[in-house]
């Protein structure tokens, strides 16, 4: 996918430790999936209109969707534990299904479309899911502990790079801490006029 450069998007927008290496992660995992389709070069379908030039095991459509819906679910579970309420506990399990509904649909819609096999298409949610296993459990027990010192660097200073980990609930602590501040210098500016 040409496009890979536009997950990492969201890091530059939120400038997080966690979701650079998220990044990293799904880029990695389709230099992985390039390797594979190399390694087994295994002809896509006969499609009567269509001459691929390109390997289709297995298929990277799957590949990318598996690793990003595993990797979401484990992030939803073992990351995600603000409030213990009853409508997060919802809004988790709604947020995971979704995923994984989506992911069932591509990859059905890759065999549909006769762009791949069924088993290019499991192999490549297989190798997805299971990079993105490996991947979360080396960003939880390798880079997270790392995020401190990685954030106090001078260039991380420099780039506003910062590490959310310890926070529960950003949106939240983002949003209070800015309509503090904003509050504080509207009553500065309220002052400093009269």
């Amino acid at each position: 996918m040409p496009f890979q450069w536009l997950l990492q998007l969201p890091f530059f927008l939120r400038r997080d430790l966690h979701t650079f290496t998220w990044g990293v992660g799904i880029i990695i995992n389709e230099a992985f999936n390039f390797c594979l389709k190399h390694y087994f070069a295994e002809a896509r379908p006969k499609r009567r209109e269509v001459e691929w030039n390109a390997y289709g095991m297995p298929s990277s459509h799957s590949q990318f969707m598996w690793f990003v819906t595993v990797y979401l679910v484990l992030f939803v579970s073992f990351r995600l534990h603000h409030l213990r309420l009853c409508g997060e506990m919802i809004c988790k399990i709604a947020w995971c299904l979704s995923t994984m509904c989506l992911s069932f649909l591509v990859s059905y819609s890759r065999v549909y479309h006769e762009y791949h096999t069924q088993s290019q298409v499991v192999w490549g949610g297989l190798a997805g899911g299971g990079a993105a296993l490996l991947w979360f459990f080396i960003t939880q027990a390798v880079f997270t502990p790392l995020f401190p010192w990685v954030a106090g660097w001078r260039i991380s200073e420099w780039f506003l790079i910062r590490d959310c980990t310890p926070i529960p609930n950003i949106l939240w602590f983002e949003y209070y801490h800015t309509r503090g501040e904003a509050n504080s210098r509207n009553k500065a500016q309220a002052r400093k006029n009269q």
